[in-house]
């Protein structure tokens, strides 16, 4: 995808899934699996209508950092923290139960120790976009539900953090540990939003709300600009994104920004789904099906049960834990940037590498059918289950 055929490809990605909604719309299938069908028949192991995986995946990266920033608007700090302070435990349990049977599966069919060690880490994650998409905004907004899964996928996403740093070494002076440095940047970090919020942002929103343009260009600024600061600082973007929203949360304005934001992370998560299915080497299919069915459904058996029951010691009802359990009972989008960066090292190989993407792409496709099908969700089936 060179500069001068962007418009162009453009224009394959967003007609073609457009022709391919209207018809998954007709046929009564979830718009996510469209997305992603067209990305394996367009991309480079397809088609190769579209071959610039790189700048696909910086388009993708950016629609989860607007998913973020807009969850991060809609959650309050002190219910924030409770929630998550609850959900650490379950967060860490499972966590540990996901990946020593990733590993097992992995080592089972000959893959090396450090193969199935990184497979097994890269099973310990749910994914945000899938399970934030599929839920309520009634629910995200204002249950027990929506709060007790974003605790779950922050404490997710912060053990995934780690897990990077592990792969990727330290990115900052070799005097310090990588680890003990990460702990020491979430609170600066947290601090400086605050801060900007408190004294920069708020008293600019209030001299100049009348002007809408500029309060959305400063809802990108402050959301792009905390994202990059957690990426040079060793966190993640998504990290940054969500902190950035959280810190607005308080403010009258916060749903005035989520409203005009939410067509611009559509936008962008069209091309997260078409990326993800362009990046899945279809001439390693035949050495990788079976353990990656093997793996698919071993995970979407074994996450909504480890939730059900963790949920269930902490007093959770057996309703809600099985709800958040199927909602979060696929891998993430972290497991393809932990395999990705693994592999970007020489630790696996491409077969090991396109063994997550698969199970991913199975997980996904799955937990998307078994929401829309059994739970209340934006996009259901029947009317009864659909919820805006």
């Amino acid at each position: 995808m060179e500069a001068h055929t962007i418009t162009h490809s453009f224009f394959l990605i967003f007609t073609g899934a457009a022709v391919l909604a209207s018809i998954a719309l007709f046929t009564r299938q979830p718009l996510i699996i469209a997305y992603m069908v067209l990305g394996m028949a367009f991309g480079p192991y397809g088609m190769q209508l579209t071959t610039d995986l790189a700048l696909l995946n910086d388009i993708a990266h950016t629609g989860i950092i607007f998913l973020l920033f807009l969850l991060g608007l809609d959650m309050q700090p002190k219910a924030l923290l409770a929630v998550m302070k609850q959900a650490a435990i379950v967060a860490i349990a499972s966590s540990l139960i996901f990946a020593g049977a990733g590993y097992a599966i992995s080592s089972a069919f000959g893959f090396t120790h450090t193969e199935s060690l990184i497979i097994g880490l890269a099973m310990m994650f749910s994914s945000t976009i899938i399970g934030i998409k599929l839920l309520p905004t009634t629910v995200l907004h204002h249950r027990h539900t929506g709060e007790l899964m974003i605790g779950l996928l922050l404490l997710q996403d912060v053990i995934a953090i780690f897990v990077l740093i592990w792969l990727m070494g330290a990115q900052t002076s070799a005097a310090m540990n990588p680890w003990l440095y990460t702990l020491l940047a979430l609170p600066v970090l947290v601090i400086v939003a605050f801060t900007a919020v408190r004294w920069v942002l708020l008293p600019l929103i209030a001299r100049f709300d009348r002007f809408h343009e500029y309060i959305f260009l400063l809802a990108l600024g402050w959301c792009l600009g905390m994202a990059v600061l957690a990426e040079t600082i060793g966190l993640s973007g998504e990290m940054g994104a969500f902190i950035a929203g959280v810190a607005l949360a308080t403010s009258p304005i916060a749903q005035y920004l989520a409203t005009s934001l939410k067509p611009l992370r559509d936008f962008f998560l069209v091309m997260f789904f078409f990326a993800l299915g362009a990046q899945f080497n279809l001439d390693i299919l035949p050495t990788i099906w079976l353990p990656a069915i093997v793996l698919a459904w071993a995970m979407l058996a074994l996450k909504p049960v480890v939730f059900r029951v963790l949920l269930g010691r902490l007093s959770e009802s057996p309703r809600l834990a099985w709800d958040v359990g199927c909602r979060l009972g696929q891998i993430s989008e972290f497991s393809l940037l932990i395999v990705f960066s693994a592999y970007s090292r020489e630790m696996i190989s491409e077969q090991a590498s396109n063994l997550v993407l698969a199970t991913a792409l199975i997980t996904f496709a799955v937990s998307t059918y078994i929401v829309i099908m059994n739970y209340p969700n934006p996009i259901a089936i029947r009317d009864d289950l659909r919820r805006d």
